[in-house]
């Protein structure tokens, strides 16, 4: 069945049903940005296989609503499928809302599969449309009947952390959390986003590719830790582990069950941007909720001393790994056919021979010429191509180790640049450097930083289209929150501890795209007068290459950075290397 068929079967259910336009996004149960196969809905439906859309289809109109990472890809992957791609202009913002109460009349029905979809997002679209008179089917599957084989749910062991890595105790965890739900006044607290539980359980997994994360759910009060978890993913060891800090395992399925019988005058804690519509509805009526960010989100974004010394050492892991592949990469390229794909290959190889490796964080981004102008970029048996000695290469790539997450973007030239090349080159240096030392208030939010990061890009007029920043986890998802660096005016202090991408970049469509990203740690920097101020302390340990870079449009403290850092990463990793692979290193990170 193709997509034009699948797309037919949604429609024909949808007609039988008196349903005027349904909503498909990219979600799970637990709301998660990479999901489980059996919920790679929008890939299944369209083809598109980004992390980020959301599918709207009418009897005469199908879309995809996704942001300018994916618009190359969107058009690319959606020829042929009867789906049409629809530009947003705001990241994130679900701008088919209002494209549906446009089209839609009142008494017209909008249908989706409300375990997919968040409380937050289920409130506006009913905000947004029962005024009009446009009403919400909250429980319709259209894939079921269509989806042929369609994957189970994932089986595959999870385990424990021990306290020595993760630098806190679950009791411990506990004993925070429940502190907060105290604050809050709230009796009971439902968690569904997996990293979440994975950070307060201490439990790690494979449900989730690149994600060490185990599909669960929940619940806690004072006195209780309910995990609803497939407890044949765990040991009989670690089972007892969790029974004596006080945690109940029930079976994975029964949390809707467990929140309908919770006392229907007491009082809940979730948060509706990771918790399912579905859920939501099968609390009691009369049950107070009160909904804001997970604490337990806020928890894990401020890493621990143990935490912060582990990611250390897992830097320098990781740029052991990357020096030996570039390294590889430049002595081979004019001696054997190196593709997008067999160059991300090689890259996992070298990650691999690192102690404690477990996987990539994500899908490597291996992008030569004008597949760099992608920022989201993954290169596929017909889009591959073959690295020539020429033109700009760009490598966004990270690990998962026990020990700690990377994410790390590097630009190359593999020879012959133009000017403009190498202005654009050193114009996303200047940017990555002047987000890297930030000094800041305490009390800064993540737009602020953003726009100094922008500020050498805006100074000659370019600019990119996504955020400059992400938080990363310990051992953990690549992207978590509650922080960001991106122009939207969020509400959440740049705290010490945090640990957060900076990345910005250039794309010029059809020729290349230069992005430059290390990871930076939240670190106290100076106390006076005018109140407590941060910085940054990079963490990344992989050398910036040089050669692209034009010197007359850096300032003396740039220069200085620059060598500083190559210099710091040549003492860093050499005890860990080769004399052939230091002695190359070394070469590289001369002083310019």
């Amino acid at each position: 069945m193709n997509h034009t068929d699948r797309l037919a079967g949604i429609r024909q259910q949808m007609q039988a049903q008196g349903v005027s336009a349904y909503i498909i996004p990219s979600a799970d149960p637990h709301i998660s940005e990479y999901v489980p196969d059996r919920y790679k809905c929008i890939a299944f439906a369209s083809g598109f296989t980004g992390s980020a859309g959301t599918l709207v289809i009418t009897q005469d109109f199908a879309g995809l609503w996704t942001d300018a990472r994916y618009f190359e890809q969107a058009q690319e992957q959606l020829a042929g499928s009867s789906f049409e791609l629809v530009k947003l202009r705001v990241q994130h913002a679900p701008e088919y809302i209002q494209w549906l109460a446009g089209k839609l009349q009142s008494g017209e029905t909008v249908a989706f599969d409300g375990r997919l979809m968040s409380l937050t997002l289920a409130q506006l679209l009913e905000q947004q449309l029962k005024r009009r008179g446009i009403q919400l089917a909250t429980d319709r599957d259209y894939l079921e009947a269509v989806w042929e084989n369609r994957p189970a749910l994932p089986t595959a062991p999870a385990f424990l952390l021990d306290e020595q890595i993760t630098g806190k105790s679950l009791e411990d965890k506990l004993q925070e959390l429940r502190g907060a739900l105290q604050e809050a006044g709230t009796a009971y607290h439902l968690i569904s986003s997996l990293d979440d539980i994975a950070w307060l359980f201490n439990v790690r997994g494979s449900d989730v590719k690149c994600n060490p994360v185990v599909l669960s759910f929940a619940l806690i009060s004072q006195n209780q830790a309910v995990l609803f978890i497939d407890e044949t993913k765990l040991s009989q060891e670690e089972k007892g582990r969790l029974a004596r800090a006080g945690v109940t395992l029930q079976p994975y399925e029964a949390v809707g069950q467990a929140l309908s019988q919770l006392p229907a005058e007491s009082s809940i804690f979730l948060d509706p941007k990771r918790t399912c519509q579905t859920l939501f509805e099968q609390l009691p009526a009369q049950i107070s909720v009160f909904q804001e960010t997970n604490p337990t989100t806020v928890f894990k974004a401020i890493k621990n001393q143990a935490e912060v010394a582990h990611t250390r050492t897992t830097m320098v892991k990781d740029g052991v790994a990357l020096t030996r592949f570039f390294k590889w990469l430049e002595e081979n390229i004019t001696k054997t056919e190196i593709t997008e794909i067999s160059a991300a290959e090689k890259l996992r190889e070298f990650r691999a021979e690192q102690e404690g490796f477990v996987g990539e964080s994500f899908d490597t981004i291996a992008g030569y010429r004008e597949h760099g102008a992608l920022p989201h970029y993954k290169a596929t048996p017909e889009s591959n191509v073959v690295l020539k000695p020429e033109g700009l290469f760009l490598l966004d790539s990270g690990g998962q180790y026990q020990t700690g997450t990377t994410d790390i973007t590097r630009v190359i030239s593999l020879g012959n640049l133009t000017e403009e090349e190498k202005t654009d080159y050193t114009l996303v240096l200047k940017g990555t450097i002047d987000g890297s030392t930030a000094r800041f208030p305490k009390g800064t939010r993540g737009y602020q930083i953003d726009a100094i990061t922008r500020k050498p890009l805006w100074d000659h007029a370019r600019n990119y289209g996504h955020g400059t920043g992400h938080g990363v986890g310990f051992f953990l998802n690549v992207h978590e929150g509650p922080h960001t660096f991106n122009p939207t005016p969020l509400p959440v202090d740049i705290e010490l501890g945090m640990i957060t991408s900076v990345e910005p970049g250039i794309y010029r469509p059809g020729r290349y795209g230069i992005r430059i990203e290390n990871l930076v740690l939240t670190v106290p920097d100076e106390t006076n007068e005018f109140g407590e101020f941060y910085t940054f302390e990079t963490l990344t340990q992989f050398l910036i290459d040089t050669a692209p870079v034009n010197k007359g449009l850096l300032e003396a403290h740039h220069i200085q950075w620059l060598n500083t850092y190559n210099q710091g990463v040549v003492e860093k990793l050499g005890p860990h290397l080769t004399p052939e692979e230091l002695a190359w290193l070394t070469e590289k990170a001369k002083a310019i």
